[in-house]
């Protein structure tokens, strides 16, 4: 879902602040002094330099990019609005390029003027008045999420520490608002490889499925619980496999002869299984 902000605290440095909306607007960190990229976040949001301190403009820009309140949704729950209305789905571009590729489906060619007026031009095709209802949602522990897998895993290349990238594949409701929005990016760990050995020891591989982006920025906690995986062998039986050769097993998942060729674990890129809701949680859904 783009970038994911971690929740400000009164001591997140100044800088920290700057490069994390720079990263989410144009995809890196950007160069110069550090009133100068201030400068140019306010000219390319808004068109204009804001008054006060540099610690105000920050915060500024900060809450602007992220905060959510009734009725004043952020930019980012806008812009993940748009994308989702528009194609169906998010993607985890920076702002710049998730605008412009909609400009160029929607209206044929890039625009100029600031990220705020495109993005509200782009409003206006994917709602009727142009405007994105929020609301405040309590999503319930448990929850099962479908998800496919972003990262090939193999007990042959993948190692302890390793990032695995996952998506959502399917919208996610709760009481008639999308908190979790199609192609939504989650991350998750390898935490142990067992390589297969002899006398038929077959390999082992222990994955975690830590968090799903939410709709409005947020990180839903989630986990490869009981529930998921009774969902997971339900779905490897119902394709024909046998339960022995999906099992999920352990507390955060130990995947020990799933797809497996010969004795090693490959489980290959779009592989679906279920996880779910770690915690109980309040968002923003739309």
């Amino acid at each position: 879902m783009g970038l994911t902000f971690a929740n400000a605290t009164p001591d997140m440095a100044i800088l920290d602040k700057v490069i994390t909306v720079e990263r989410f607007f144009y995809g890196t960190e950007q160069t110069g002094p550090l009133v100068e990229r201030i400068s140019k976040l306010e000219r390319d949001i808004w068109g204009k330099e804001n008054a006060g301190s540099l610690v105000s403009r920050v915060d500024k820009l900060y809450s602007y990019s992220r905060l959510n309140v009734d009725n004043m949704p952020s930019f980012l729950i806008k812009m993940n609005a748009a994308e989702w209305s528009l194609t169906h789905m998010v993607t985890v571009q920076p702002v710049k390029a998730r605008i412009e590729n909609l400009e160029r489906v929607f209206m044929g060619n890039t625009s100029t003027g600031t990220f705020d007026d495109r993005l509200n031009q782009l409003l206006k095709f994917a709602y009727a008045d142009g405007k994105v209802a929020v609301g405040n949602v309590t999503v319930n522990k448990d929850n099962l999420l479908k998800i496919k897998l972003v990262t090939p895993l193999s007990t042959r290349t993948s190692r302890p520490g390793d990032a695995v990238v996952f998506q959502i594949t399917d919208d996610i409701y709760v009481d008639g608002s999308l908190i979790i929005a199609k192609g939504a990016q989650g991350a998750g760990k390898v935490n142990k490889v067992k390589e297969s050995k002899n006398f038929g020891r077959d390999a082992q591989m222990e994955i975690s499925f830590d968090t799903i982006d939410a709709i409005d920025g947020s990180s839903i906690r989630t986990v490869l619980g009981d529930k998921a995986k009774e969902e997971n062998k339900s779905m490897a039986m119902a394709a024909g496999a046998s339960v022995a050769g999906m099992m999920i097993l352990g507390p955060v998942g130990i995947v020990g002869g799933a797809f497996v060729h010969g004795k090693d674990v490959d489980i290959p890129v779009g592989t679906e299984i279920y996880i779910q809701i770690k915690d109980q949680t309040n968002l923003y859904g739309i």
